[in-house]
């Protein structure tokens, strides 16, 4: 059993936490979008754990909470995820005694941890968050997903532990209050959309950062990290090493489609949908059914788009064309531009942060429609990291600058910041402070050239940062509507062998993803397998410009507004009329999702109340 699905608690080893029944009560609500078909509460004097449950395998006998007594003790679970080698994991547990009441991966991952402890998350391959509470110890267990797939906040709030899937759930409690000091001001106006590893923004909320578990209990929290990427010398011939990467690929796809509920794929027309695509095409065929795929468009986008070094080619042509070769059941998703303006507060409040403007505010939209036709999707995120996709790991010039490839435009943010808050702060030096700290955390191998050093810096800060942003946008956007979305290239076991292919394999033939295409050949029409990379499909409609334009006005005209808070307002207006097209972050956001950025910062602002400290 699969669940996808929001988890939240408590824990106070000091107070009578019954007396905040209300708030847990509040908590669950908010989450409720996640997992809106059961909903479950343990809670006693000293913890509160909270469930809401999206439904998609096992569903009588995968309901959460979930309690075993084990020793004449009870361990109690609430879970967010999937696992994909459950089978395995039972089995094993059977061969040591344990029986089982059903087949949900939740009864497994709460029988390993009784079996294994702590070491029970080396066991898992899948994507969690997921906490345990020991009612005779009085001590919680938290862990989270190597990869960084589901998401987990918390807080220490007055001797007590609040956590939860997403930070609206820890905002509901009483003694969690939205406050944002200088330092948060300046992650969303110098780091934004991204965001440090770890760190929650609103003031004394942190992340659990992915690969990392821990406990609370009398002696406080207590964290460590079980997992990273090591290099290790390939031994494997390119002819294995193309073997090996089929197999990964193609075993991590199939894993992820089991469900008893209607799946589909989402489908671009590039590489990487198109592998999943094709996989999960020959596997239901085989079961007699047939794959539906899912693609998105905008109203216009034929006649405005525009080809461009990161966009050459519209998808429009080679969608039709992996729709012929598949012989799907295919539905495109064509948006408009006022819904796309409309749901970039949505978006924000799907986030609880603002996000990556309208490319956040497209996909929200999207998954609300394919939500109408499936409960799950696969998707292709995480390829270009892990395989080196991105120009940045191409072109020499941008790869060897020192600093995060995809955000090169630290002074032209500053420019738009008040100085009372930089505050006297380099911006230069605040955003390559946190770039050196990732390349020294990057291990390497003492004989690798200075190539070899730099992709694997390269890739640590592809999966630790870009991917991150793109992995919260992909949980939050779907479960907005409670639609699982799976990222099979996010396999920890792709990602470690990747780690230690030479970057001459990687590069074969020279082709972004080269290895990729080369190992997956046979599953894709060369024409395919073969297109230069497209990005995320984004609106080329002049009249989304216009209308963020038109909001900004307005916002302008406000001088209560909060973003005039902490940004100029001048230089708001000089961005009205800005021909250049500086990237903000990535290739996609340019001068019209830097406006509509700069929207989403002042709907988060007034919506959450944000206390300015």
């Amino acid at each position: 059993m699969l669940q996808m699905c929001s988890i939240a608690g408590m824990i106070d080893l000091k107070r009578d936490i019954r007396a905040f029944s209300d708030d847990f009560t509040a908590m669950q609500q908010v989450l409720r979008s996640r997992g809106p078909d059961q909903n479950g509460t343990y809670i006693t004097d000293n913890a509160a754990l909270l469930h809401n449950r999206l439904c998609v395998i096992d569903i009588d006998k995968g309901r959460q909470p979930m309690s075993a007594l084990y020793g004449g003790q009870e361990y109690t679970i609430v879970y967010n995820g999937e696992l994909y080698n459950t089978a395995e994991i039972q089995n094993q547990l059977k061969h040591s005694g344990f029986r089982f009441a059903g087949h949900s991966d939740t009864e497994v991952v709460l029988k390993s941890y009784i079996y294994w402890g702590e070491h029970c998350v080396e066991k898992l391959n899948g994507i969690f968050a997921f906490a345990i509470y020991e009612a005779g110890a009085k001590r919680l267990f938290l862990a989270r997903d190597r990869m960084g797939v589901k998401p987990l906040f918390y807080t220490l709030q007055n001797g007590s532990l609040l956590f939860a899937s997403e930070l609206k759930g820890l905002l509901a409690h009483r003694e969690v209050s939205a406050r944002a000091d200088r330092q948060a001001l300046l992650e969303i106006l110098l780091t934004g959309p991204g965001r440090t590893p770890g760190y929650g923004v609103f003031s004394g909320i942190s992340e659990l950062p992915p690969a990392y578990c821990g406990y609370f209990d009398k002696d406080g929290l207590r964290l460590h990290n079980y997992w990273r990427l090591h290099p290790h010398e390939h031994t494997d011939s390119p002819k294995q090493t193309i073997e090996h990467v089929r197999y990964l690929v193609t075993d991590s796809i199939t894993r992820q489609l089991i469900s008893d509920v209607p799946l589909g794929t989402f489908l671009s027309g590039g590489l990487d949908s198109g592998i999943i695509s094709s996989i999960a095409n020959r596997y239901m065929s085989e079961r007699g059914e047939q794959l539906q795929t899912f693609s998105v468009s905008y109203k216009d986008n034929t006649k405005y788009f525009q080809a461009s070094k990161f966009q050459p080619a519209s998808d429009d042509d080679y969608i039709g064309k992996l729709r012929d070769y598949l012989g799907c059941k295919h539905h495109l998703i064509t948006l408009d531009t006022d819904e796309l303006v409309d749901a970039l507060f949505a978006a924000v409040d799907a986030r609880d942060l603002p996000g990556m403007a309208d490319v956040d505010a497209s996909l929200l939209l999207f998954c609300k429609a394919v939500k109408q036709h499936v409960d799950v999707a696969l998707s292709g995120e995480c390829a270009d990291e892990i395989f080196g996709g991105y120009p940045w790991y191409r072109d020499p010039k941008i790869r060897e600058t020192d600093g995060f490839p995809w955000a090169q435009s630290t002074a032209y943010r500053a420019s738009f910041i008040k100085e009372e808050i930089l505050d006297g702060t380099d911006p230069a030096a605040f955003i390559h402070d946190k770039y050196l700290h990732t390349v020294a955390d990057t291990e390497t191998l003492p004989d690798d050239n200075p190539t070899e050093r730099r992709m694997r810096q390269m890739m640590r800060l592809n999966t630790d940062w870009f991917m991150q942003t793109l992995l919260d946008r992909k949980d939050r956007m779907s479960m907005y509507s409670a639609l699982e979305v799976r990222v099979p290239f996010c396999d920890y076991r792709i990602a470690e062998y990747l780690y230690s292919v030479p970057w001459a394999l990687k590069d074969y033939k020279h082709f972004e993803k080269g290895l990729l295409r080369q190992a997956m050949e046979g599953y894709l029409p060369a024409e395919i397998l073969w297109r230069k990379k497209s990005p995320y499909p984004k609106t080329h409609n002049p009249a989304y410009l216009h209308a963020v334009q038109q909001r900004l006005q307005e916002l302008l005209q406000n001088p209560d507004a909060p973003l005039l808070q902490i940004v100029k307002a001048d230089r708001l207006r000089d961005l009205l009329h800005d021909d250049n097209a500086q990237p903000w972050y990535g290739q996609l956001m340019t001068t019209p999702q830097t406006i509509a950025y700069f929207l989403q910062i002042n709907y988060w602002l007034e919506k959450y109340h944000v206390q300015l400290i």
